[in-house]
């Protein structure tokens, strides 16, 4: 079954797992694992506003709206664990702001992210530009607008 997916990989040279860095919200290493040509799954493990540590998990949905085998769109839901101190990452409630977590508390959200891919010809990189917004559901609800740039290397 592997050996199937392996052959429709989308990723440079039609490899099937690449990993790189990111940086943005979050900043830190990113990996990506191609399913198929048009679907992957991409992690990153970081620091962001929205904690210390922040552990990521994205299903993406590629497609060609440029009609280029370079230039690609993705979009799709995500997960997102935030561990330690909240960095900044707030909301408003009644003229007063609030942080969504104190130091101690772990906070979960969700996430819809939109993307732009790059995937030079006869080279084993992937170049990603990608915006999306957090809603924090756990201990604490608000949202929070992001945006990252990333290289990843597909060995």
């Amino acid at each position: 079954m592997f050996a199937s997916l392996s052959l429709m990989a989308q990723g440079p040279r039609n490899k099937d797992f690449g990993f790189g860095i990111i940086l943005g919200d979050p900043t830190g290493l990113t990996g990506k694992f191609w399913i198929d040509r048009e679907n992957a799954v991409a992690l990153s493990l970081g620091n962001s506003y929205f904690g210390a540590l922040r552990i990521s998990g994205d299903y993406l949905w590629h497609f060609d709206a440029f009609k280029s085998k370079v230039v690609s769109l993705y979009a799709g839901p995500g997960v997102v664990v935030g561990i330690g101190e909240s960095g900044g990452w707030i909301y408003k409630k009644k003229g007063d702001y609030y942080y969504v977590r104190k130091d101690s508390e772990i906070g979960v959200g969700v996430r819809g992210i939109f993307g732009l891919n790059i995937i030079p010809k006869n080279t084993p990189l992937e170049f990603f530009l990608e915006i999306g917004a957090l809603v924090g559901v756990i201990p604490n609800f608000g949202s929070s607008a992001e945006g990252a740039i990333g290289i990843r290397f597909y060995p």
